[in-house]
């Protein structure tokens, strides 16, 4: 299969794909941590008709994982569409123009998830009703780390099309939150956005 893994720096869903013999490729806007396959841009320049060294557009992939920034479409951050914090993140917005964001993001996740590829998963956090009446699709499943040979817990919500849901390949004991748990710092946005490795070699095997 040709398989598209949007919004990945870490190439560890890129990489399970390529284990298990099929063609895939991750782009993100990031370089990739690891050696391999990566476009470093767009997701639609891809799905717009650029495909390092073949052209492409979307009809050229049978499936596509995408994670799609979920800062603004989380539901933790609701309160900040009309609360400003006491010590605002610059980096961060607030107010009407995360509202904005939010429909924004909302907008993209929905297209991505209807996009003509065969087979398609979007992932996100727990996500906002707001973000959800936008994309209207209902997540099709709710996942743990847990489930996967990892004692920790991230709640992940997967919309799929085309695709069945993932059955659980290791359940273990402990319900560590150390994503919950991390310490603020710049690298936290990142490391709360891998996915874990017993995720994707199930992604890998059962939709491969």
């Amino acid at each position: 299969m040709k398989v598209l893994i949007a919004c990945e720096f870490s190439g560890i869903v890129r990489d399970a794909f390529i284990a298990k013999g099929h063609i895939a490729y991750s782009c993100d806007l990031l370089p990739s941590e690891r050696p391999g396959p990566h476009y470093q841009g767009d997701v639609f320049d891809i799905l717009d008709g650029y495909y390092p060294g073949h052209g492409g557009s979307p009809y050229f992939w049978d499936l596509m994982i995408f994670h799609w920034p979920c800062t603004y479409m989380l539901l933790s951050g609701v309160r900040w569409f009309t609360t400003i914090p006491k010590k605002p993140n610059p980096k961060k917005l607030y107010g009407k123009a995360r509202y904005q964001q939010m429909v924004k993001d909302a907008n993209t996740f929905k297209y991505l998830l209807d996009c003509p590829v065969p087979k398609v998963c979007g992932e996100n956090p727990t996500m906002c009703g707001y973000a959800q009446d936008i994309i209207k699709t209902r997540w099709a499943q709710h996942i743990q780390p847990w489930q996967f040979g990892h004692g920790e817990t991230k709640a992940t919500y997967l919309w799929l099309k085309g695709l069945p849901p993932l059955a659980p390949t290791n359940i273990v004991a402990g319900r560590e939150h150390r994503i919950h748990k991390m310490a603020p710092g710049p690298e936290r946005e990142k490391e709360r956005s891998r996915t874990y490795q017993g995720i994707a070699t199930a992604m890998a095997e059962q939709w491969g």
